[in-house]
């Protein structure tokens, strides 16, 4: 189904916007928020399609230059340093018991740790992050770059943004517990199948009890990564006040990640539905963590083509680490640059 009217929150807020895919992971979300009803689209249920970068005149290229601001510095892989990642990453999951399994994993971090510090980046496109094709791999990068990318923001240290790093890489580790049959499932999952999956957070927690070298504060970022503020999260069901710095980061990321990814059971949301959904979880996630998380990803890097809800495609030309959703974008139609985050005149048009 393809939603055929914006859903909007009392503040005002485009919770999912119009053309969206609706699949069951969105409808027990809408649910949560309380949301009684909605318009679907009938007919075709294809995704809408994604905007292609298209060539421009000479007079829209000297328009584009001309506005064009870089992004902030973002966290580059090389090809080299993917595929040491990726097979680090296979090979903790594979035998969580290896002698030098803390070696592996302090190997991974300081991989991702030197790419973050070799172009001094304060943000993160999270589209250029890819290191592998299997969820569980690129999950666990993606997390644990994220995270320390937050918490540079949020203020951690050198050491602690390391450390991070390494909770985020592990945060899954428990899965390698899980019945493949239960943990590979393309459909939705039985409430016993769940209850099963819950304990991930656990099983991770014990893995590394037996690790020395890894911190106090690693382990509780693994252990309650799926905690919520309101205390209505797992496995313990803490509220705030008990739950580990590390574990609210890494709480933020996770669930970001894991709604704009494809699965075989639920479509990816877009990064900006995405964003909009945990803006909505105020009684269940950290605020100062989303407003670290909110300057640190770049949703829309520079160049980008992106469709306007006024019926204009528009190309990115600068973005703002305070206003993520609405970047600065040029019309490639009237050839007109629209502040989405400043100019009162363009407070209905959003980037579908």
């Amino acid at each position: 189904m393809i939603i055929d009217q914006s859903i909007i929150d009392r503040a005002g807020r485009v919770l999912i916007a119009k053309k969206s895919v609706l699949d069951d992971y969105a409808i027990e979300a809408l649910k949560k928020m309380g949301v009684p009803g909605i318009y679907v689209r009938e007919g075709e249920e294809n995704a809408r399609d994604m905007v292609k970068n298209v060539p421009l005149s000479m007079a829209m290229q000297e328009k584009f230059e001309k506005a064009y601001k870089k992004d902030l510095a973002k966290v580059k892989l090389s090809e080299s340093v993917r595929k040491r990642v990726e097979e680090g990453i296979k090979y903790l999951y594979q035998d969580v018991n290896s002698s030098d399994f803390t070696d592996a994993t302090k190997t991974v971090t300081n991989d991702l740790m030197r790419a973050i510090d070799d172009n001094d980046a304060v943000a993160v496109d999270i589209s250029a992050l890819k290191v592998s094709d299997e969820y569980t791999f690129k999950h666990s990068v993606d997390v644990a770059t994220m995270s320390m990318i937050v918490a540079k923001r949020y203020g951690f240290d050198e050491k602690q943004v390391y450390e991070i790093g390494i909770s985020g890489l592990l945060h899954d580790i428990g899965k390698s517990k899980i019945p493949d049959e239960v943990l590979n499932k393309a459909g939705k999952l039985t409430d016993e199948e769940f209850a099963v999956m819950k304990k991930h957070s656990v099983f991770g927690y014990h893995i590394l009890t037996d690790k020395d070298d890894l911190s106090g504060d690693i382990r509780l970022g693994v252990l309650q990564h799926h905690e919520k503020l309101n205390g209505k999260g797992y496995p313990l069901g803490i509220e705030m006040p008990r739950i580990s710095p590390f574990a609210r980061i890494i709480s933020v990321v996770d669930i970001y990640d894991a709604l704009v990814t494809e699965r075989p059971y639920k479509k990816a949301f877009s990064p900006r539905d995405a964003v909009e959904m945990i803006m909505s979880m105020t009684s269940e996630l950290d605020v100062d963590v989303m407003r670290c998380f909110m300057e640190s990803v770049i949703l829309y890097p520079v160049g980008t083509d992106v469709e306007l809800s006024n019926g204009e495609n528009a190309r990115v030309v600068e973005n703002s680490p305070f206003t993520v959703l609405r970047p600065k974008v040029l019309g490639l139609t009237t050839g007109k640059v629209y502040d989405l985050a400043n100019d009162l005149g363009c407070a209905n048009i959003i980037i579908l």
